[in-house]
């Protein structure tokens, strides 16, 4: 759990509240999951992912929106294009952003599910074939590192992708995503 008293809100976040969230189970958190997201797809900027992670998705205002407003979804996290980092939930509440995922624990030796009981999900906006901005890995290594710090469970063996933990369904953050750019970012500000 925590080691803080207080939530689990990152002061340098933008705080818009997602009601796509409940309480977790227990208090662990150990698992670190990175998404990525564009709406519509292969688009940056705006406010359909807020919209989508706040239930505001207006179904007219694209077509791909009409088949996905019936979605709730959040994720704790997301990273925009220039850095900015909003946050939908508290760290020590369960967002719904893992689905239909599994996940090999090697420090338990198991295979576990309910991947979101005990895991926090940050989306970077963007796509499988974009690169992502160094603003974004600036911010993704400062939010993890306040989570390692926050979480003694979580450390870097336990951060992945989507991809990883559900690799039927989702490709995300894809190859665009550069796994060693990310560890030296986090290297650089190390605590």
């Amino acid at each position: 759990m925590s080691n803080e008293a207080d939530g689990g809100y990152w002061k340098s976040a933008r705080q818009v509240v997602s009601p796509n969230c409940d309480a977790r189970p227990t208090d662990e958190v150990s698992l670190l999951l990175i998404h990525a997201i564009s709406l519509p797809p292969g688009q940056f900027s705006g406010g359909a992912i807020e919209a989508l992670f706040t239930n505001q998705l207006i179904p007219d205002e694209h077509p791909f929106f009409a088949e996905i407003t019936h979605l709730r979804v959040s994720a704790h996290f997301l990273i925009r294009r220039d850095g900015q980092c909003v946050q939908f939930v508290d760290t020590n509440q369960r967002a719904w952003h893992a689905g239909r995922s599994c996940w090999w624990d090697n420090r338990e030796r198991a295979l576990r599910t309910a991947l979101n009981d005990f895991s926090i999900g940050i989306e970077l906006e963007g796509d499988d074939v974009t690169p992502f901005t160094k603003a974004q890995y600036r911010a993704l290594a400062a939010v993890t590192q306040w989570l390692i710090a926050r979480y003694t469970l979580l450390d870097r063996s336990r951060i992945t992708s989507h991809a990883h933990v559900a690799p039927l369904r989702k490709t995300d953050p894809g190859p665009a995503f550069d796994w060693a750019y990310f560890d030296q970012c986090l290297a650089r500000n190390a605590f």
